[in-house]
């Protein structure tokens, strides 16, 4: 076989498989589509009530994370063990005492990627993820959120994290405090 030819039947040969890679993938993708279209089939509100109704997560989600304000002493641990570096704390020593008292426990979730490595060095399990699955914003600062300003109940870990609670925490001047180190 001259080699001209040779080469021919090589690109012709590569053209015969990459049509039918295609089609075969195209044939896979329409099979799946016509399996699981169906006309009564809702929109994800329609289905959910949403946000009326919170939306059903797995046992072990990884959620907007809950504080519990009166058991944080203040270790930083959660924050050093943070590979993006959002949680933001502050704190001041309490005069007379060898321990601190928070003036700001801040996370940005528009960097938090939901590892829960911030949750596993806490001495005093005074952090763990949630199961919020949405915290909805307008803006990039309603991303970042302080729990030390957030109402007593989400603050102290019994309520779960809101849009309207750190919409309406941006608006208190004095952090809240009440903690055991206070």
């Amino acid at each position: 076989m001259p080699t001209g030819l040779k080469h021919f039947a090589t690109w012709f040969r590569n053209i015969l498989v990459t049509v039918t890679t295609v089609a075969h993938g195209m044939f896979v993708t329409i099979r799946y589509w016509m399996r699981t279209y169906r006309e009564d089939r809702k929109t994800f509100t329609d289905q959910y009530l949403y946000p009326e109704k919170p939306v059903e997560v797995a046992a072990r989600y990884r959620g907007f994370h809950r504080y519990d304000l009166t058991t944080c002493i203040a270790c930083d641990q959660c924050a050093k063990a943070c590979p993006v570096d959002c949680i933001y704390i502050g704190k001041e020593r309490i005069e007379g005492s060898k321990g601190f008292r928070i003036t700001g426990y801040a996370i940005d979730y528009s960097k938090c990627m939901f590892c829960a490595l911030c949750v596993e060095p806490c001495p005093v399990d005074c952090i763990f993820m949630g199961a919020t699955h949405d915290l909805s914003c307008y803006s990039r600062d309603g991303c970042i959120v302080d729990f030390a300003r957030l109402p007593v109940e989400v603050a102290w870990g019994r309520s779960t994290l809101n849009p309207a609670a750190v919409a309406q925490s941006k608006v208190i001047a004095e952090p809240v405090h009440g903690g055991p180190n206070s």
